[in-house]
Parts: C-alpha cells; sequence; structure tokens
C-alpha cells in the first residue's frame, strides 16, 4: 500500500454511474486537488432516475433536480466541469456506444489522471456501477488508439494514471486530512438522496443534527486505523 500522496495533476477526470457516486468515491481526492490548481472534471454516466423509493415521484422532475444537484455539488466540491452521459439510471450496459461515449470525453478533457468505479469489486449488486467501471476502463484504451474510433473527441490521448475507488484490493491512499467536510457538504447537496441513501429524514424537526451526523459517518469511514489520519483508498494502475 503506498500512502505518499499523488502530485496533483493538471487535469483529472472523474467518472461515475450516478449523480453523487463521484463524491463518494473520492470527493475528498478531488477537492483537495482543486485547491491546489486542478481542473477537475465530472462525467456522469445516467440521469439518477431510479434515485427514489416513492413509486409516485414524476421520474422527469427527479431527474432534473438530479442533475441540477450534481452540478453544485461538483462547483461546491471542486468548481468541476460536469459532462452528462444521459444513459438511463439502471440500464448502463458496457457496450459501444459507451465506450465511444467515454473515449470522446477522455480525448477532449485530456487528463492526466481519470478516476473511476472498480469493475472487478467482488459481490457488487448494482449493474451500473459495474458498467461504469468497465467503460471507464475500456473508454481509456480506446482513446489511447487513433484507430479506435477514429478521430472522435480530437486526438488520441493516454492518461498517465488510473484510480479505481470502490477498490476490491486497494494499494493506494490518498491523505484527505482536512478535506472530509468538503466531501461530506458536497454529498449534502443531493437532497434528493438524503432519504434513500444518506438515512437522513429532510422533514425531521432534529435534521440538523441529523446532517452532523451524516458528516461524522463521513470522516469516520475515511479514519485509518491505529493513524491519526483520514484518507480515501484507490486501486492506482499506472501502467496504461
Amino acid at each position: 500500500m503506498t500512502t505518499s500522496p499523488l502530485t496533483p495533476p493538471l487535469r483529472a477526470l472523474a467518472i461515475g454511474a450516478h449523480p453523487d457516486d463521484i463524491e463518494f468515491g473520492c470527493g475528498a481526492t478531488l477537492a483537495k486537488w482543486a485547491a491546489a490548481g486542478t481542473d477537475v472534471h465530472f462525467l456522469i454516466l445516467t440521469d439518477g432516475a431510479k434515485g427514489t423509493w416513492n413509486a409516485d415521484d414524476n421520474v422527469d422532475e427527479l431527474v432534473a433536480t438530479r442533475i441540477t444537484e450534481a452540478r453544485t455539488a461538483a462547483t461546491m466540491l471542486a468548481d468541476a466541469t460536469v459532462h452528462l452521459g444521459g444513459f438511463v439510471d439502471g440500464e448502463l450496459e458496457s457496450d459501444r456506444a459507451g465506450r465511444a461515449m467515454v473515449c470522446q470525453i477522455i480525448r477532449e478533457v485530456r487528463p492526466q489522471i481519470v478516476l473511476g468505479h472498480d469493475p472487478w469489486q467482488r459481490y457488487r449488486l448494482h449493474p451500473d456501477h459495474r458498467h461504469a467501471g468497465w467503460l471507464t476502463i475500456d473508454g481509456i484504451v480506446a482513446a489511447r488508439d487513433p484507430h479506435f474510433f477514429a478521430g472522435l473527441g480530437g486526438a488520441r490521448h493516454r492518461p498517465d494514471m488510473l484510480l479505481l475507488f470502490e477498490a476490491d484490493e486497494p494499494n493506494h491512499e490518498e491523505s484527505i486530512d482536512g478535506w472530509t467536510l468538503a466531501k461530506a457538504n458536497a454529498l449534502l447537496c443531493h437532497r434528493s438522496q438524503w432519504r434513500s441513501t444518506m438515512d437522513i429524514d429532510p422533514d425531521a424537526p432534529n435534521v440538523e443534527l441529523a446532517l452532523d451526523a451524516f458528516r461524522s459517518r463521513i470522516a469516520a469511514a475515511a479514519a485509518q486505523p491505529n493513524r491519526q489520519a483520514h484518507a480515501e483508498s484507490f486501486r492506482l494502475i499506472t501502467e496504461l
């Protein structure tokens, strides 16, 4: 396990299956890099249309809400540019159309570091997370070769490294001391997900206590055993 912080890149592209996945997976790292001058980009692959437990919710309104929340969170976290894949939540596939879209964004953004879901995580239930991971990896391979999707998005581009969050076998810890609050507050911008994802009742009279408890959970999840430190863990791949 390496613990030496990576040099903040000139540009970073984080790819998530849903609105809020990037913040959960690598939000504090992106906030830290942005403060050091990194140009941060989000690629959110799906529209978030399944992000409710209420069968009577208007799906079109939910999608619009989730896009607005995502842009607000990305701005708060890292003044990030948001790219939308537009695929339907719950129906993402690691297919040719998805690979072409990821390839195009990588060539346009030209990041030194790409971050995304680990598709090899064992026992993962949500198919969108698996497919998002495959699309990230397959898109990197396509973007680096001029004969994949020739000309799409511009000239070929090979990132320097890939960081997989939710990693099955992490080999790198990125220090996020002092950045867990930024991560938590960006996540809280996704108010539509408070009840279903964050275990927060938005209608509770003591909701501020619940928000503080959520911030504490985010910090506790990043705390490193036997060390006074916080970190986000990744599988670091440099042979791209």
